[in-house]
C-alpha cells in the first residue's frame, strides 16, 4: 500500500532574495556583464533594485519609480546615462577590462621597439 504524498511545490527562483550584501551584488553584476547580454544586464539591475527597494533606488537615481521599472524591462532601450545612474544608485560601478586578442600590451610593444 502506498501512502498519499503531498506534492512538492517550488517557488520560482528570485535572485533578489540572495542579493543581501554589496559583495554579492558586485559579483552578480560582474558575472552578468561578462555575458555581453544587454537584456540580462537590465534584468540583473532590476533584481538588485528590487532587493534594495525600487522606490529608494528610483529616488537615488533621480528617476520616477515607473520610469525605473520601464528602463529595467528586458527589451527596453534605456539611455546609457540612465543605466549609469541606476548602477550608481545601486552602489556599483561598471568597469572595463582588456579582453584577450591581438592587441599588444604596453610592455610587449616596448619590448618590440627595443628589439628593432
Amino acid at each position: 500500500m502506498s501512502k498519499a504524498t503531498t506534492p512538492i511545490r517550488f517557488l520560482p527562483f528570485d535572485a533578489a532574495r540572495y542579493l543581501t550584501d554589496d559583495e554579492a551584488v558586485a559579483e552578480y553584476i560582474t558575472a552578468v556583464l561578462e555575458t555581453g547580454d544587454p537584456d540580462l544586464l537590465l534584468l540583473a539591475l532590476g533584481d538588485v533594485a528590487r532587493a534594495r527597494g525600487m522606490s529608494q533606488v528610483a529616488k537615488d537615481a533621480g528617476l520616477g519609480r515607473e520610469s525605473l521599472y520601464k528602463a529595467l524591462t528586458p527589451g527596453a532601450k534605456p539611455r546609457f546615462d540612465t543605466v549609469l545612474k541606476v548602477a550608481g544608485a545601486l552602489g556599483v560601478r561598471l568597469t572595463a577590462q582588456r579582453i584577450g586578442g591581438s592587441h599588444q600590451s604596453d610592455e610587449s610593444r616596448s619590448a618590440s621597439r627595443r628589439a628593432t
